[in-house]
């Protein structure tokens, strides 16, 4: 029985994604997300007691998803001057989706009312935050860091798509940024 019922919450998850994709964080709702699932509007209640809840449960998969290729990247990246940067450096690498831009534009849009939601964004950089300050030259690696977040930014928010010759030319200047950053240690 458990596993028909991670089934189901994987099932309303997906449609809320779609919604998502199709509708904007605005077109998100317990509804719409029922609709899109096929179930009835209880079913998703069930799980996710409101609107709030269900975006909340939304951020943490995709949160984690992420988490997930990131240690991998991160352990890939194990032989190069700082793994935590590089792997994040490598998963910027692969072009943002639909999915992860409504995704990211939907989490943005409950910021400024959702505060369980800003806590979970706010937890998410201070891990980030902690694992690139443990590494050789912190500084550095900051700063790095730092032009990263405002590379991927662009992209997630749909701002501007970069080509994949633009794409390779910033992420190696973001690593330039971190080898000859004068940090002293």
């Amino acid at each position: 029985m458990g596993r028909i019922r991670k089934i189901m919450k994987d099932d309303i998850l997906d449609a809320a994604e779609r919604v998502v994709v199709k509708l904007g964080a605005a077109g998100l709702s317990i509804d719409a997300v029922a609709q899109e699932a096929g179930v009835s509007k209880s079913t998703v209640v069930y799980d996710h007691k409101s609107k709030s809840a269900l975006l909340e449960a939304l951020i943490d998969r995709r949160m984690h998803q992420e988490l997930e290729r990131q240690a991998e990247l991160v352990a890939a990246a194990k032989d190069t001057p700082h793994p935590e940067l590089y792997g994040r450096i490598t998963a910027a690498e692969r072009v943002v989706d639909d999915v992860e831009r409504a995704v990211a534009i939907a989490v943005s849009a409950s910021m400024s009312s959702e505060e369980k939601i800003q806590q979970q964004m706010r937890e998410w950089t201070q891990t980030d935050l902690d694992a690139i300050s443990k590494g050789p030259k912190p500084k550095a690696a900051l700063m790095a860091y730092l032009a990263l977040c405002g590379f991927c930014v662009t992209e997630f928010f749909g701002f501007h798509q970069w080509s994949d010759e633009e794409r390779t030319s910033i992420l190696e200047g973001v690593r330039t940024i971190y080898t000859s950053f004068p940090d002293k240690t």
